[in-house]
């Protein structure tokens, strides 16, 4: 007799895709626990950096030229960290190193606190606890994004740009808008103390230090291990730069790699040479042509209103090139935002409220044109930097606009702001002839593979 044939319905056991989406569904559940924290462990050290700098440069009465070299000497670590890239992910358990990582940046935001202490090494002694802090973003930077890359799949990884860059861009406001007018504030409460610039400084970043702690504590138990590509494996310091001096030797066998390499430096030359002028311009005096604004009038202005703006325009760029696969409006508004500060030279502002309608147009256009970068980066690196949202820390980005950022200072000190902002608006030309040429070799020549 032939066996009987199993009549029941098939419901008992879910089918391969209600599986995925269950697990799926878990996923996005559990992501909102640990993104947000994440990325704002690693957004407020990178503000730090990048933006603060320059201000504490400033307030230690280093000039402008070196003020500005200094701050492009800190980006090093974002332009050299590709060569340990391979050793970051070869070391696996990402999720212990993330936490050694992060209680490493607050031991470093405690030394750095520590060394304002008024003497006249400690201009020397902010710039090497800047150096090292550096070193651990970068590091975070890596560790960071091959997590997230792991715990989220690529379609998942594009729903959570949204709230990853929102986490990101609230921290630097953060760091860059509240805590400069803090700084501000202490300054005018210590002004009767002996070291009152120091103090300020001091206990300004102690505060930030403590609120690090609490994300730090708080990744230290939401933080899980990734189910995939978490295992450690052996792998040297030495096989990691050679692995990436190979990825070097094949981008340079690329047709018009080089061309296309200039191309990005010339579309991206306006906003280097204004990347920290443009904070010059509002704290210098008026007597060396600037507008001699307060600390916390540059906190308002452009730590909090030019943040927003410039996030606006990085996510309206960001969804314009991703629905509609366009580029060209943001190519053609990059170099506008010189612009803006060549008329504030001409008709300065009187209050707090028009200096920031100009610094929201100047970061919106920033923003907004930032995002054409991604066509020379996917033509030279493919799509090794599919999830970054904060386009700056990009090695080969933070290495082209590196030589103007280093000698805007030094150019300022001899023309003026006046003439400065004036060629700077005149180069928009130039980047527009550029960003057609790059664009050009790129689309002729598309990437299929990624470069790593």
């Amino acid at each position: 007799m032939p066996a009987a044939r199993n009549t029941q319905p098939e419901t008992a056991s879910p089918s391969v895709r209600e599986r995925e989406l269950r697990v799926e569904s878990r996923q996005r559940e559990g992501s909102l626990l640990w993104l947000p924290t994440l990325f704002a462990a690693e957004a407020i050290p990178s503000a730090m950096i990048t933006f603060v700098a320059l201000l504490m440069f400033l307030q230690l009465k280093i000039g402008w030229a070196y003020s500005t070299l200094l701050c492009a000497l800190l980006s090093l670590p974002w332009v050299l960290k590709s060569f340990v890239r391979q050793k970051v992910r070869n070391t696996g358990r990402f999720a212990y190193v993330l936490r050694g990582i992060e209680g490493a940046i607050f031991v470093m935001l405690v030394v750095l606190a520590f060394c304002f202490n008024g003497t006249a090494e400690s201009r020397y002694l902010v710039f090497a606890a800047l150096f090292v802090l550096c070193l651990f973003c970068a590091w975070h930077e890596l560790a960071a994004r091959m997590y997230y890359e792991r715990m989220l799949r690529p379609r998942q990884q594009r729903l959570y740009n949204s709230p990853k860059m929102f986490s990101s861009q609230t921290s630097t406001i953060f760091t860059y808008g509240v805590m400069i007018v803090v700084v501000g504030s202490l300054e005018v409460f210590y002004h009767n103390r002996r070291h009152a610039i120091a103090l300020s400084w001091s206990s300004a970043i102690y505060l930030l230090a403590g609120f690090y702690l609490l994300i730090v504590l708080y990744n230290f138990f939401v933080l899980r291990s990734p189910r995939i590509g978490d295992r450690r494996q052996n792998d040297s310091l030495g096989n990691a730069v050679r692995a990436e001096v190979h990825v070097i030797d094949r981008i340079a066998h690329k047709p018009h790699w080089l061309t296309v390499i200039l191309c990005l430096f010339f579309f991206l030359l306006p906003q280097s040479l204004m990347f920290y002028t443009r904070v010059l311009y509002l704290i210098a005096p008026s007597a060396a042509g600037g507008l001699g604004c307060s600390l916390q009038w540059i906190g308002w202005a452009q730590g909090t209103v030019g943040v927003m703006a410039f996030s606006l325009g990085l996510g309206l760029g960001y969804r314009l090139n991703w629905r509609h696969r366009l580029m060209w409006p943001q190519a053609v508004a990059m170099p506008l935002s010189p612009v803006v500060y060549y008329l504030m030279t001409l008709y300065p502002p009187t209050g707090l409220p028009p200096l920031c309608v100009a610094t929201f147009t100047a970061q919106l256009l920033f923003g907004f044109g930032l995002s054409a970068c991604m066509v020379f980066i996917r033509y030279i690196s493919g799509e090794r930097y599919r999830s970054t949202i904060n386009y700056l820390y990009i090695p080969l980005i933070s290495l082209v606009m590196l030589p103007a950022v280093a000698s805007s200072g030094w150019l300022v000190e001899r023309i003026g702001f006046h003439l400065f902002f004036l060629i700077d608006m005149l180069l928009a030309i130039p980047a527009w002839l550029a960003a057609y040429l790059g664009f050009r070799f790129a689309s002729a020549y598309p990437t299929k593979t990624p470069a790593a």
